[in-house]
């Protein structure tokens, strides 16, 4: 596979912590990014969200039991109320 060079420009705090992640590692920091960006967009990724929806969606009864199905349109409200109280001041 050709390989193509990609410049990036990090704080020095994420640049060490890439470092030491990939020693502990025994790679690169290249093949350690690399593997990050895979696992990033890669089909692991895509089993991950795919399972949690469908964990969501097997359990959605038991979280509307638990936590209410109307919290979403709670919270909105509750934003309503306090944009109401901010034009009163």
């Amino acid at each position: 596979m050709a390989k193509t060079q990609l410049n990036v420009r990090v704080d020095e705090g994420t640049a060490r912590a890439a470092r030491e992640r990939a020693l502990a590692r025994g790679m690169s920091v290249n093949r350690y990014i690399e593997e990050l960006v895979r696992q990033d967009t890669g089909e692991a990724g895509h089993t991950f969200v795919e399972a949690a929806a469908d964990f969501m969606k097997q359990y959605e009864s038991v979280f509307a039991e638990e936590f209410g199905t109307d919290r979403g349109a709670d919270r909105g409200r509750a934003a309503d109320r306090g944009a109401d109280r901010e034009g009163r001041r």
